[in-house]
């Protein structure tokens, strides 16, 4: 073989190796796709980051994550042929966690905001919200119009927080639930404002020694977050929603969690378009 057949032959031989590798890239790239539709980091794995200090919502028991969100989306990513994988977090960085990957999406009786939607995406409602305001035994303080002037601690990042920031509270700000509870039970808060549900939920399990003396409606609705721009998986989420609402998954949470709250007239899980059973 001449020197120019040779270098045409080796030629050859490379383009065919080229080829034959940008295809099985192709079809490697393609496979991952099919087996991670909703890209996340573990391919049939939701990875939730949640709280375990939040009942009714989201809470810890006997080293389960569960509570009505937990449960709910647990119920959700089964319609989805998923599994969960609940990690503990604090309610200040969650949504931040959730933007940036650390975690597929978060689950913490997270209300609607504006400012919010500029970190996350949110899925459709799945819930309604309450503010509440604990304040300690012996405390002559019974609505949220007798606050200013008194020292008010929030859980930091809140819809609580929000409230109280444009109410010009001053309130003082603190990284979960057990201290803010705290704060309450040293006396270095005058009241806590709480959603409305795991207020009660304290007040009821602390003895009288808390109380819960009033709540307003939270307009905005809570939902789940996931990073902005996985318009896939969050699509698959209110799907699931849809579904644990028409098969009565929803209901039956709502009578577990929350028995003597009343559902308002106007809300409707989910896309709206499935009726609660």
């Amino acid at each position: 073989m001449t020197l120019l057949k040779r270098s045409l032959a080796a030629a050859s031989a490379a383009l065919v190796s080229l080829s034959l590798a940008a295809c099985a890239g192709g079809s490697s790239s393609s496979q991952t796709s099919a087996d991670n539709p909703y890209d996340l980091q573990e391919p049939g794995t939701l990875r939730a980051g949640t709280l375990t200090d939040a009942p009714p919502n989201v809470f810890v028991k006997d080293g389960k994550f569960t509570g009505f969100d937990n449960d709910l989306l647990t119920a959700v990513a089964g319609k989805l042929g998923l599994k969960v994988e609940f990690v503990g977090t604090e309610f200040s960085s969650l949504l931040a966690q959730v933007k940036t990957g650390k975690f597929d999406v978060g689950s913490s009786s997270i209300s609607i905001t504006e400012a919010r939607k500029k970190t996350v995406d949110f899925t459709n409602r799945y819930d309604f919200g309450f503010l509440g305001l604990d304040v300690p035994k012996g405390s002559s303080l019974t609505s949220f119009d007798q606050l200013p002037g008194k020292r008010v601690v929030v859980v930091q990042g809140t819809v609580q927080d929000d409230y109280a920031t444009r109410e010009n509270l001053n309130p003082v700000r603190v990284p979960d639930y057990n201290a803010a509870l705290n704060q309450l039970r040293a006396g270095t808060a005058d009241a806590w404002i709480t959603p409305a549900e795991i207020g009660e939920k304290t007040a009821g399990d602390s003895g009288g020694k808390v109380l819960a003396v009033a709540k307003q409606l939270d307009p905005g609705g809570i939902a789940y977050a996931v990073a902005p721009g996985n318009d896939k998986l969050r699509a698959a989420l209110d799907q699931g929603i849809d579904a644990v609402v028409a098969d009565g998954t929803w209901a039956k949470l709502q009578k577990q969690y929350y028995p003597s709250r009343e559902i308002p007239a106007d809300f409707k899980p989910g896309s709206g378009s499935a009726a609660a059973q």
